[in-house]
């Protein structure tokens, strides 16, 4: 299965994006995730494949997000209520930023690694 991150921005408008993906795909919904990277979070969900597809899609709207633990911002909230909503409970996670990666491309192969490392998306 072919895992892939989609990148929708860094978390301003594209959280309502995201949040409208979230709803809209119900069916396929698989797993959310909340990565904390030092002050800031990245929001992402992945996704079932469609139909008969071996495409995983994950999307990500990634570290534009101030973190607050004490007090979610409001865009993490509607995040988090809209994960409830289906029933499910995002999984935060501590991950590096992707600043310390020289490519994008190698941040997203870091994070697929400890996905599939603790079993929240499926091995290839």
């Amino acid at each position: 299965m072919i895992q892939q991150f989609i990148e929708l921005g860094n978390g301003y408008g594209d959280v309502y994006e995201l949040l409208t993906l979230i709803d809209t795909n119900e069916t396929r919904f698989h797993q959310a995730f909340i990565f904390k990277a030092d002050e800031k979070v990245s929001l992402a969900v992945a996704f079932k494949p469609a139909l008969d597809s071996k495409f995983m899609p994950i999307y990500i709207c990634r570290e534009g997000i101030p973190f607050n633990e004490a007090k979610p911002s409001k865009r993490t909230q509607l995040f988090i209520d809209a994960v409830h909503k289906l029933q499910r409970k995002p999984v935060t996670i501590e991950v590096k930023k992707s600043t310390d990666f020289n490519e994008t491309s190698l941040y997203y192969q870091y994070l697929i690694g400890i996905l599939r490392m603790h079993h929240y998306i499926p091995h290839l």
